[in-house]
């Protein structure tokens, strides 16, 4: 048996990436808004059909500028799932806001609109839709009831870019989107981040808050002959060495998403009969959403078959980690938000999840050792 050991993510490497950093080391101009940054943000909306896209410096920073172009402060309320990673739900409590988490839909893991329609008070000042694994939520009832409740919706699409929902890109159907690039996304910088914006006053205003409050950019662009202080903000722009790399990775987007799906369909053509004996659930994806490739997961009966499901793989070399501990009933949520009813599907969802390797790089011999060791574990 081949016993070298298939991790569960690693990085792409993008075939120009060392070029774009040697050109950026040998220039005078390595911090932000340079060359890369203009590149890579081109490519970006290329891909999203975005009006309005940021480079930041991760997807917490564009969260939480996010925050702060929503104004949220205290006495607001923003409903989050909590099934999901704990950035969001910072960027609210950073803000002074209150997280209201609510449950998910047990077949895809995202938000349950029906338990947000529940959880809407005179304070909801906005709701968090995160994909997850790239899967679209259900957006449907919930741009229903944001028109008619006037609250916004941020999509965290860390996991969703390239991915639609009845067509639209992931990212651009709500009112702020939020990318990541940390290096176990697709799509990758090292760490890194971007904020999509179809508004033009929100774009106005978010330009200015990723750079320390100042008018900057408008500076560079000769809009203005000098730039000073202009609104609140911090320091979200990326250095030119992560636009680089995030640039040679965009250009080579679709090569990435090939190879991940290759990998995931692999999975979901070769493993359908093992899941239906051994009662396990695959990931699902609605016809009406084009997918990511950004997971592979599996529903295990129980949390004690999830647990021995990873030592069996485990001792094949072959790394398969469960997910998110729900927000909801960790110590910073019970402290920072609050729970209006038990999210006993996310807790479910949580003790029985397991996600199993998937990478561009992947060969057959790797894919056939994950489905070996998968095929050969009964539940």
């Amino acid at each position: 048996m081949n016993t070298d050991a298939i991790p569960f993510n690693k990085p792409f490497r993008a075939p120009g990436e060392l070029d774009n950093l040697g050109e950026v080391l040998a220039s005078s101009h390595v911090h932000g808004d340079g060359r890369f940054t203009n590149a890579a943000t081109a490519k970006l909306k290329q891909i999203t059909q975005a009006p309005h896209a940021l480079l930041t410096t991760s997807c917490t920073h564009a969260l939480e500028l996010g925050g702060l172009l929503l104004e949220l402060q205290p006495g607001d309320e923003v409903i989050l799932p909590s099934f999901t990673f704990p950035s969001p739900a910072s960027s609210v409590a950073l803000r002074g806001a209150t997280c209201v988490f609510v449950d998910i839909d047990d077949s895809t893991g995202n938000i349950d609109p029906a338990a947000v329609a529940e959880a809407i008070t005179e304070k909801t000042k906005a709701v968090v839709v995160m994909h997850y694994g790239g899967v679209a939520a259900d957006m449907g009832p919930l741009l229903d009831l944001a028109a008619e409740h006037c609250f916004a919706i941020v999509e965290d699409n860390a996991h969703g870019l390239g991915g639609s929902w009845q067509g639209r890109p992931l990212g651009t159907i709500g009112t702020i989107g939020a990318l990541s690039f940390h290096d176990t996304k697709n799509v990758h910088a090292g760490e890194g981040g971007a904020l999509l914006l179809s508004d033009d006053i929100l774009m106005m205003r978010a330009e200015i808050m990723r750079e320390k409050g100042t008018d900057r950019a408008r500076f560079l662009r000769g809009e203005v002959d000098k730039y000073g202080w202009q609104d609140i903000g911090s320091s979200y722009l990326p250095s030119e060495l992560n636009a680089a790399v995030l640039d040679a990775q965009l250009a080579s987007f679709d090569v990435i998403q090939a190879g991940r799906h290759r990998v995931w369909d692999s999975y979901a053509r070769e493993l359908p009969e093992w899941a239906q004996r051994n009662s396990v659930r695959q990931t699902s994806v609605p016809a009406d959403r084009e997918h990511t490739a950004h997971l592979f997961y599996l529903r295990m009966p129980t949390e004690e078959t999830r647990d021995s499901f990873i030592g069996h793989m485990r001792q094949r070399g072959i790394a398969t980690p469960f997910h998110y501990v729900p927000l909801g009933t960790s110590p910073a949520g019970s402290k920072m938000g609050r729970t209006p009813k038990p999210c006993v599907r996310s807790a479910e969802f949580s003790e029985t999840v397991v996600r199993l390797p998937i990478w561009p790089a992947m060969t057959d011999d790797h894919i056939a050792r994950v489905l070996d060791g998968v095929t050969a574990f009964v539940a």
